[in-house]
């Protein structure tokens, strides 16, 4: 019988899923399964492609040698489930539900569960576990109202939506670096890919962050940002579109998107560097509406802010983090830390269940 205590990570998304095994916090090896996208549209719906992509990750693990015994945990990206507290979650029945019946959304990340849970059972753990999805919503309830009670959110199925996982990893490499904790620190967190969220993280608790995946907030590549809502109804009662398209306006196709016709933030950079005056025009907006979030998020906490960190895929241009630098240091100092951390915000996860700290039951 193996000693090592391997732990199995499940990140799917839109056309791939990354898995990797760690030892403890230690990276053994990681692969980017692709999916085509002429194979992703044989499936009708996003929960079809459960057996496609577990398969995948079946497949990886035989290449790389890896057996039943050697794996001790199975951790999956959380999916859009209802709102809940940060942390590790245990995967029961009522969280495979939701993530099937996709409640607030049908996105790949609801077949992280799935899929853990699945291979877990697989190899003769007792469970498999999520943590810090994407719902994670610790907000006031003050900070819930919008002005119109038609509006409001219902407290008990929706919420925000955001980069929970690597907001919050990010904050924890941060404040390890400081010598401090996560927990005893006030910081702001810009995370900047495919959306932008941006949290306010007031001593181990996000209480203030835009819903960026329905497109709140600061523009993106994808997604809209938050639009003038008069002429939103304007265009909603043209007879132009569809409710389907105006949503795809808002969270798939504004953005960069919209503008120049690609979801390539490192496209728009070159081209704004070679010259292109509306490209350049585009990304000196993005950045002001970053920035902009940045400082409105910061009274959430009366401006007492110790750090803020600028992290994501975009975070690798050097020209644009100095233009949001510019416009926000006068807050708190302004750190990069580039790219992303959920594949190992999820095995340091694993690895302390694995040492004893108990997961949360989803209820």
């Amino acid at each position: 019988m193996s000693t090592k205590r391997f732990t199995l990570v499940i990140n799917p998304g839109a056309t791939s899923t990354k898995a990797a095994i760690y030892e403890g916090e230690t990276e053994v090896f990681t692969e980017n399964l692709s999916h085509p996208i002429e194979e992703i549209q044989k499936f009708h719906e996003i929960a079809d492609q459960f057996d496609y992509r577990k398969d995948a990750i079946i497949d990886m693990l035989d290449r790389h040698g890896v057996t039943r015994d050697q794996v001790a945990c199975v951790m999956g990206r959380g999916g859009l489930t209802r709102p809940c507290d940060a942390g590790a979650y245990r995967v029961n029945d009522l969280m495979k539900k939701e993530c099937i019946e996709g409640i607030q959304g049908k996105h790949a990340c609801n077949l992280g569960a799935l899929i853990a849970d699945s291979i877990a059972q697989m190899i003769g753990l007792e469970a498999a576990y999520i943590a810090d999805p994407g719902i994670v919503d610790e907000r006031p309830a003050y900070a819930k109202i919008t002005g119109h009670p038609e509006f409001d959110l219902e407290a008990d199925r929706e919420g925000v939506i955001w980069h929970c996982l690597n907001q919050r990893m990010t904050g924890k490499v941060y404040a390890r670096e400081q010598g401090k904790r996560y927990e005893d620190m006030n910081l702001i967190i810009a995370h900047m890919g495919g959306g932008v969220s941006v949290g306010c993280h007031e001593h181990g608790r996000c209480i203030e962050v835009n819903r960026a995946l329905c497109g709140l907030g600061a523009f993106s590549p994808t997604r809209s940002g938050s639009i003038n809502a008069s002429k939103l109804i304007e265009v909603c009662f043209s007879g132009k579109y569809d409710m389907a398209k105006v949503k795809k306006m808002v969270t798939a196709e504004g953005g960069f998107v919209a503008y120049l016709g690609t979801n390539d933030a490192y496209e728009v950079e070159k081209r704004a560097l070679a010259g292109d005056e509306k490209c350049q025009l585009l990304v000196d907006a993005f950045c002001y509406q970053v920035a902009l979030e940045i400082s409105r998020v910061a009274a959430a906490v009366k401006g007492k802010v110790d750090g803020i960190i600028l992290t994501g895929g975009i975070a690798y241009s050097k020209p644009w983090m100095a233009q949001i630098k510019e416009r926000i240091e006068w807050i708190a100092p302004v750190t990069v830390i580039k790219g992303e951390n959920e594949m190992l915000a999820l095995a340091i996860c694993g690895n302390e269940i694995l040492n004893g700290v108990p997961a949360k039951e989803y209820v």
